[in-house]
């Protein structure tokens, strides 16, 4: 198929909002119907996104490569979770590391449900389940599905982080 915005065929061609675009030209496209339609309205030659097609270029491909790489070095590369900051980029436990043991230890040793515990804590249960998942208290960082060893200091034991996730598996 031919791609409405540039003119290129190509055999994986896209449709969004009814219009066939190639997979760069999608790459590049706006979510909003409005702004699509403008967007496809501002034709151009699909030799201009010819680089793009020969280097396989992904928008955002070598930004994920850095944060990879970054994670690889044991460095966060999200926002810092419940009971760390973020200080010179570095992980480090803050005031709140007592109440994610603490939450931690509650869940393994009562016999509290997920709901209640969430509402306690002013959490959703995804949110708690989230906590209750998280590696990055063990001294890891996760990203793109990989595990790396982080240079931050782990909240949670070992012992106590696998005794948890039995439990949930049990939920």
């Amino acid at each position: 198929m031919v791609c409405n915005k540039c003119g290129y065929i190509d055999n994986k061609e896209v449709k969004k909002f009814n219009i066939t675009l190639c997979t760069v030209c999608n790459a590049f496209s706006p979510d909003d119907e409005e702004d699509f339609k403008s967007y496809v309205g501002e034709k151009l030659d699909w030799k201009d996104l010819e680089t793009f097609r020969k280097y396989n270029q992904v928008p955002g491909d070598k930004q994920k490569k850095g944060m990879i790489k970054k994670a690889k070095e044991g460095k966060i590369v999200t926002r810092p979770p419940l009971g760390y900051s973020l200080i010179d980029g570095e992980l480090v436990p803050n005031e709140f590391s007592s109440k994610v043991h603490s939450i931690f230890k509650v869940f393994l040793d009562k016999n509290f449900s997920l709901n209640s515990m969430s509402k306690y804590h002013n959490l959703s249960s995804n949110g708690l389940k989230k906590i209750l998942k998280n590696r990055t208290y063990l001294g890891e960082v996760k990203f793109a599905n990989q595990l790396f060893k982080g240079h931050h200091k782990p909240i949670i034991s070992q012992e106590l982080f696998y005794a948890v996730q039995r439990k949930l598996m049990k939920e």
